[in-house]
């Protein structure tokens, strides 16, 4: 259950070009860390440790990605702010395909930090990553995204992708 540094840096430069795209509100480039049927799901940590379905967003699909990505810049309003994440190393879980690395199921923690434009910074959401990674000619995208976070009290609503 190795995989080589090579393909070790482009799991942590996934890792990090998600981060920077979402807080850099380039909502554009947020479907294009997935597969074409890749999954984004918002799930309680409470919900997901009992088996429990239910999510605060399910996307099946980056069709569905890219029509939330037209929701958040279109038709949703909203007080605008801007958000950081913080995300830890990820851990690998297991890999399947060799030295290749066709699939990565990996984890990792995060913190989103929410600053409103007239106000200060505040801790906003916080959990981990639950991914599966797949290789593709285009290099590393995301299969599923499970976003396990902490609370069930989440202040107003999640506008922006975690």
């Amino acid at each position: 259950m190795t995989i080589d540094f090579q393909t070790y840096f482009e799991l942590l430069n996934l890792y990090s070009d998600y981060a920077m795209a979402v807080d850099s509100a380039d909502w554009e480039k947020w479907p294009d860390f997935f597969v074409e049927d890749g999954t984004y799901r918002l799930q309680p940590r409470e919900n997901f440790e009992q088996g429990l379905p239910l999510c605060l967003l399910a996307l099946e699909s980056r069709a569905m990605i890219k029509d939330r990505v037209y929701g958040v810049k279109e038709t949703m309003y909203h007080d605008p702010y801007y958000q950081r994440h913080i995300v830890g190393t990820p851990r690998v879980i297991s890999v399947e395909g060799g030295r290749d690395a066709d699939t990565i199921h990996s984890e990792a923690n995060y913190v989103v930090v929410r600053t409103k434009y007239d106000g200060e910074s505040t801790v906003f959401n916080s959990g981990y990553y639950r991914d599966v990674i797949v290789r593709t000619p285009e290099g590393l995208k995301l299969q599923s995204r499970l976003c396990i976070y902490d609370t069930e009290m989440i202040p107003n609503s999640i506008i922006y992708p975690i």
